[in-house]
């Protein structure tokens, strides 16, 4: 069974420069072995150790940072499932860890979820754009995310949901547990703000 307190373990935040993971806090062939034994003490130091690097190499193939953390956490459920394949005189762990992230990193970005996601996000940025009311202007070109998390809390939450992950005003109002006319508020609120930030 995969351990519940791994699913509380936070992504860790990844920049593309930072360096790879270096040894676990247990030597390798320990940690190794008590991943053979299903000891999930042992999964959660190689999610401390390793996932910083392999959350790195999954980003830079799906290219969003939600469908990263997904694979990320597919990727160590796999890891824990399938531990008993690996083969310490086939190769090292990281590099068996390595191969096990890029697969379902290209796997992620074949599917057709992830291709449908890649145009909502285009339409969505492209909605963002008209409403603001800015000619010529690309989210894309100005890092559309930076300029999100400028606004305050509520705001950038809203404008998260709505632009970033699809939700409609009303099944944010419901999500949230707020009312719709809330919702439209500070929506209202959030596009002004970014007009003055942009």
């Amino acid at each position: 069974m995969f351990p519940e307190s791994l699913l509380l373990l936070p992504t860790r935040e990844v920049t593309y420069c930072q360096p790879l993971a270096t040894e676990p806090p247990m030597a390798e062939t320990e940690l190794i072995q008590a991943l053979q034994a299903q000891d999930s003490a042992a999964l959660t130091a190689l999610y401390q150790a390793y996932s910083p690097a392999l959350y790195g190499i999954i980003l830079r193939i799906v290219r969003a940072e939600p469908t990263a953390e997904d694979v990320l956490q597919e990727c160590f459920l796999k890891i824990w499932i399938t531990f008993h394949l690996y083969d310490q005189a086939k190769g090292r762990l990281f590099t068996w860890l390595i191969n096990i992230a890029r697969h379902l990193a290209i796997d992620k970005t074949r599917s057709r979820t992830y291709l449908q996601e890649l145009k909502t996000q285009k339409k969505e940025a492209s909605s963002l754009a008209e409403r603001l009311g800015h000619e010529g202007f690309r989210p894309e070109h100005i890092g559309l995310r930076k300029v999100v998390d400028q606004l305050a809390i509520p705001h950038k939450t809203i404008i998260y949901l709505m632009y970033f992950e699809g939700y409609t005003q009303s099944e944010i109002a419901q999500q949230l547990s707020i009312p719709l006319g809330t919702v439209k508020t500070r929506a209202r609120q959030a596009l002004q703000r970014l007009r003055k930030l942009i």
